[in-house]
């Protein structure tokens, strides 16, 4: 598929990072870098005004669910977003798989690999991401086994004709101000930095430079640090742990926001 070409229909696969989380809106929903990307295309395609309609409407599904492992991706939502035939397919995961104490990351690399073959099969244009990181011990701990799926990522991509979105080397994704209060999920503005980065991967005319750096700005003083570190051990890392030790996952029963290929004005 050409870029620059106006797509019609977008499909977004994977997990938290493509639901949404923690792009909160007012009802307590998500929206998110897929969402925010899905309104552009749709107006894209409707082409400037005055002019006749590109396409009958544009179509959005998003199948991610929070928490799902690349296996889980691969097994329940690759199948449903190939057989949907849109222009346009995004598959982000792997992250959980990798951030976990045990993990096989050849299998990991191995299972994101048949997902994205499947994904390839339904004929659009596919859409890969390096995945952003918060600099820190955490990230330095599981380093090596991101780079080692994102290298596989990499060779997939050529593999399939696919795009790749390099979210990891960016230096504005590192800034603890573009991520929410859990550390784990970008904020609205760290998503709306992603949805440009793809709009423009797609080839698609800048808005914005997605990369640039926030303004300097003081660091918090060492009680509002302490206090932001409690609230997070409370809020955040005590029912991440607890669901570990009992096996549970924080989208389990959880259906996919937009599960059907339908209208989407944005």
């Amino acid at each position: 598929m050409e870029m620059n070409a106006r797509y019609t229909s977008f499909v977004a696969v994977g997990d938290s990072f493509t639901e949404g989380m923690s792009d909160a809106l007012p009802d307590g929903s998500y929206r998110g870098w897929a969402d925010l990307l899905a309104a552009r295309l749709a107006a894209a395609a409707r082409g400037p005004a005055g002019e006749p309609a590109a396409a009958p409407g544009f179509r959005y599904a998003n199948l991610a669910v929070r928490g799902k492992l690349i296996g889980q991706i691969a097994d329940e939502q690759c199948g449903p977003a190939a057989a949907m035939g849109a222009d346009l397919v995004t598959l982000v995961g792997g992250l959980n798989d990798v951030l976990r104490p045990r993990c096989d990351v050849d299998r990991v690399c191995a299972r994101f690999e048949d997902a994205a073959g499947r994904l390839a099969e339904g004929g659009g244009q596919l859409v890969l991401m390096r995945s952003p990181g918060r600099q820190g011990p955490v990230l330095e701990r599981f380093r090596p086994r991101m780079e080692q799926l994102f290298a596989r990522i990499d060779a997939v991509a050529a593999r399939h004709g696919a795009v790749v979105v390099d979210l990891y080397a960016s230096k504005a994704l590192s800034d603890p101000r573009l991520w929410a209060d859990d550390r784990l999920h970008l904020n609205a503005e760290g998503h709306r930095r992603v949805a440009e980065a793809v709009w423009q991967a797609l080839g698609l005319a800048a808005e914005s430079e997605w990369d640039a750096p926030l303004p300097a700005a003081a660091p918090p003083g060492w009680g509002a640090r302490r206090a932001a570190d409690l609230r997070f051990a409370r809020e955040h890392l005590g029912p991440w742990t607890v669901r570990r030790l009992t096996g549970r996952s924080s989208g389990d029963g959880r259906p996919a926001k937009r599960p059907e290929l339908l209208p989407y004005e944005g």
